[in-house]
Protein backbone atom coordinates (compact mmCIF):
# COMPACT_ATOMS: atom_id res chain seq x y z
CA UNK A 1 0.00 0.00 0.00
CA UNK A 2 1.25 3.69 -0.62
CA UNK A 3 1.73 6.57 1.39
CA UNK A 4 -1.43 8.16 0.35
CA UNK A 5 -3.48 5.88 3.68
CA UNK A 6 -1.97 8.98 5.57
CA UNK A 7 -4.44 11.36 5.78
CA UNK A 8 -5.28 14.43 8.36
CA UNK A 9 -8.57 15.78 8.87
CA UNK A 10 -10.27 18.17 11.76
CA UNK A 11 -13.38 16.70 12.98
CA UNK A 12 -14.86 18.05 16.23
CA UNK A 13 -12.36 20.19 16.93
CA UNK A 14 -9.62 16.99 17.14
CA UNK A 15 -7.16 16.23 14.30
CA UNK A 16 -7.67 13.14 12.69
CA UNK A 17 -5.22 10.69 10.92
CA UNK A 18 -5.78 7.50 9.19
CA UNK A 19 -2.78 5.72 8.48
CA UNK A 20 -1.42 2.52 8.00
CA UNK A 21 -0.72 0.33 10.50
CA UNK A 22 2.42 -2.34 10.62
CA UNK A 23 3.50 -5.58 12.22
CA UNK A 24 5.29 -3.53 14.86
CA UNK A 25 1.74 -2.09 16.07
CA UNK A 26 -0.05 -5.51 16.62
CA UNK A 27 0.26 -4.38 20.59
CA UNK A 28 -1.84 -1.19 19.76
CA UNK A 29 -3.90 -3.08 17.50
CA UNK A 30 -4.63 -6.30 20.45
CA UNK A 31 -4.67 -3.50 23.70
CA UNK A 32 -7.60 -1.85 21.21
CA UNK A 33 -8.93 -4.77 20.28
CA UNK A 34 -8.96 -5.75 24.28
CA UNK A 35 -10.60 -2.34 25.47
CA UNK A 36 -13.55 -2.84 23.21
CA UNK A 37 -15.15 -5.84 21.63
CA UNK A 38 -12.28 -8.67 22.38
CA UNK A 39 -12.54 -9.97 18.71
CA UNK A 40 -9.04 -11.81 18.74
CA UNK A 41 -6.18 -13.12 20.53
CA UNK A 42 -2.37 -11.12 20.22
CA UNK A 43 -2.24 -14.70 18.15
CA UNK A 44 -4.96 -13.77 15.51
CA UNK A 45 -3.52 -10.58 15.26
CA UNK A 46 0.15 -11.57 14.60
CA UNK A 47 -1.88 -14.07 12.23
CA UNK A 48 -3.79 -11.15 10.55
CA UNK A 49 -1.11 -9.14 9.81
CA UNK A 50 0.93 -12.06 7.76
CA UNK A 51 -2.05 -13.02 5.59
CA UNK A 52 -1.33 -11.85 1.88
CA UNK A 53 -3.52 -9.09 0.39
CA UNK A 54 -4.57 -7.58 4.25
CA UNK A 55 -4.54 -4.08 4.75
CA UNK A 56 -5.18 -2.68 8.45
CA UNK A 57 -5.04 1.15 8.90
CA UNK A 58 -6.03 3.64 11.99
CA UNK A 59 -8.21 6.16 12.86
CA UNK A 60 -6.20 8.72 15.86
CA UNK A 61 -6.43 11.88 17.22
CA UNK A 62 -2.98 12.74 18.13
CA UNK A 63 -2.45 10.06 20.73
CA UNK A 64 -4.75 7.86 20.92
CA UNK A 65 -6.12 5.32 18.28
CA UNK A 66 -9.76 5.57 18.73
CA UNK A 67 -10.45 3.12 15.47
CA UNK A 68 -9.37 0.25 13.52
CA UNK A 69 -10.18 -1.22 10.47
CA UNK A 70 -9.07 -4.60 9.10
CA UNK A 71 -9.71 -5.75 5.21
CA UNK A 72 -8.34 -8.19 2.80
CA UNK A 73 -8.07 -7.92 -0.85
CA UNK A 74 -9.03 -10.92 -2.87
CA UNK A 75 -8.97 -10.85 -6.89
CA UNK A 76 -11.28 -7.97 -7.36
CA UNK A 77 -13.11 -7.52 -3.97
CA UNK A 78 -12.52 -6.94 -0.10
CA UNK A 79 -13.30 -8.63 3.05
CA UNK A 80 -13.92 -6.61 5.51
CA UNK A 81 -12.83 -8.61 8.99
CA UNK A 82 -12.41 -6.21 11.63
CA UNK A 83 -14.15 -2.73 11.92
CA UNK A 84 -14.00 -0.82 15.31
CA UNK A 85 -14.63 2.54 16.49
CA UNK A 86 -14.25 2.79 20.46
CA UNK A 87 -17.61 3.48 22.13
CA UNK A 88 -16.80 7.09 23.39
CA UNK A 89 -16.29 8.22 20.11
CA UNK A 90 -19.28 6.44 18.32
CA UNK A 91 -22.15 8.41 16.96
CA UNK A 92 -19.95 11.34 16.14
CA UNK A 93 -19.08 10.35 12.47
CA UNK A 94 -16.08 8.93 13.27
CA UNK A 95 -17.02 5.66 12.30
CA UNK A 96 -18.94 7.10 9.10
CA UNK A 97 -15.63 8.79 8.23
CA UNK A 98 -13.32 5.54 8.41
CA UNK A 99 -16.13 3.59 6.31
CA UNK A 100 -15.89 6.71 3.47
CA UNK A 101 -12.24 6.44 3.45
CA UNK A 102 -11.85 2.81 3.65
CA UNK A 103 -14.59 2.58 0.42
CA UNK A 104 -12.70 5.56 -1.49
CA UNK A 105 -9.16 3.49 -0.72
CA UNK A 106 -11.40 -0.14 -2.04
CA UNK A 107 -12.17 2.25 -5.49
CA UNK A 108 -8.69 3.05 -5.76
CA UNK A 109 -7.98 -0.08 -6.07
CA UNK A 110 -10.46 -0.93 -9.02
CA UNK A 111 -12.32 -3.54 -6.78
CA UNK A 112 -15.75 -4.32 -7.46
CA UNK A 113 -17.64 -5.46 -4.26
CA UNK A 114 -16.74 -4.82 -0.47
CA UNK A 115 -17.63 -7.81 2.07
CA UNK A 116 -18.50 -8.41 5.50
CA UNK A 117 -19.78 -10.44 8.32
CA UNK A 118 -22.04 -8.81 10.95
CA UNK A 119 -24.16 -10.25 13.84
CA UNK A 120 -28.22 -10.87 12.59
CA UNK A 121 -28.34 -9.41 17.08
CA UNK A 122 -26.00 -6.08 16.30
CA UNK A 123 -28.60 -4.20 14.65
CA UNK A 124 -26.68 -1.02 15.55
CA UNK A 125 -23.87 -1.93 13.02
CA UNK A 126 -26.42 -3.28 10.55
CA UNK A 127 -28.14 -0.50 10.88
CA UNK A 128 -24.53 1.76 10.33
CA UNK A 129 -24.03 -0.30 7.33
CA UNK A 130 -26.93 0.01 5.25
CA UNK A 131 -26.65 3.74 5.77
CA UNK A 132 -23.44 2.78 3.13
CA UNK A 133 -25.68 0.55 0.85
CA UNK A 134 -24.38 -2.39 1.93
CA UNK A 135 -27.04 -4.98 1.42
CA UNK A 136 -27.90 -9.07 2.78
CA UNK A 137 -27.04 -11.04 0.42
CA UNK A 138 -26.89 -14.39 2.96
CA UNK A 139 -26.59 -15.67 6.09
CA UNK A 140 -24.00 -17.82 8.19
CA UNK A 141 -25.68 -20.05 11.06
CA UNK A 142 -24.25 -20.70 13.55
CA UNK A 143 -21.52 -18.69 12.85
CA UNK A 144 -20.00 -17.11 15.86
CA UNK A 145 -18.88 -18.60 19.57
CA UNK A 146 -21.94 -17.85 21.54
CA UNK A 147 -23.65 -20.04 18.37
CA UNK A 148 -26.10 -16.69 16.66
CA UNK A 149 -25.79 -16.43 13.45
CA UNK A 150 -23.86 -13.44 10.83
CA UNK A 151 -26.01 -11.57 8.05
CA UNK A 152 -23.05 -11.58 4.86
CA UNK A 153 -23.47 -7.95 3.75
CA UNK A 154 -21.87 -6.77 0.16
CA UNK A 155 -21.97 -3.07 -1.06
CA UNK A 156 -21.13 -2.81 -5.19
CA UNK A 157 -18.33 -0.45 -5.59
CA UNK A 158 -17.91 1.86 -8.74
CA UNK A 159 -14.55 1.50 -9.81
CA UNK A 160 -12.79 4.70 -12.14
Amino acid sequence: MTQDLNFLIYKHNKMISIKQLKEKDIDLCYEFDSNTISLWSKKQWTDEFKKEGTIIFGLSTINLVIGICVFQVVLDEAQINYFVVNQKFRKKGFGSFLMSYLIKKCEKLNLNKLMLEVSLSNVTAESFYSRFDFSTVGIRKNYYKDGSHALLKEKKLTTK
